[in-house]
């Protein structure tokens, strides 16, 4: 069976930063493509970046670019979103989403439980 785990949220005062966590673990043989999303309060749950095996990686909004940094780390089956420079609209619940190749059933998505982020001002 396969987890996810994300960890890294907190309360962080804007214009600090965080690091994000997502590990996967139960018989996985590959990491495809990693994304992050995040949902605000009273909204829609939106792509923040994605970056896939081959290294291709895209910041989807804009306010990121520049400030967040997507990572991977697939010794450990880990991926990471780096988080500079934060603004109090960076507040949301962040969730890791993975394509991962499991050893039986090939490639396959999975969500992380979500991870709160909360930037005062």
């Amino acid at each position: 069976q396969v987890r996810l785990v994300e960890s890294g949220g907190g309360l962080v005062q804007a214009g600090g930063s965080l690091r994000l966590s997502c590990s996967a673990s139960g018989s996985i043989f590959s990491i495809n493509a990693v994304e992050w999303h995040r949902q605000a309060p009273g909204k829609q749950r939106e792509l923040v970046a994605r970056t896939t095996s081959g290294g291709t990686t895209n910041y989807a909004d804009s306010s990121v670019k520049g400030r967040f940094t997507i990572s991977r780390d697939d010794a450990k089956n880990t991926v990471y979103l780096q988080m500079n420079s934060l603004k109090a609209e960076d507040t949301a619940v962040y969730y890791c989403n993975l394509n991962l190749g499991i050893y039986g059933l090939g490639s396959k998505e999975y969500w992380g439980q979500g991870t709160q982020v909360i930037v005062s001002s």
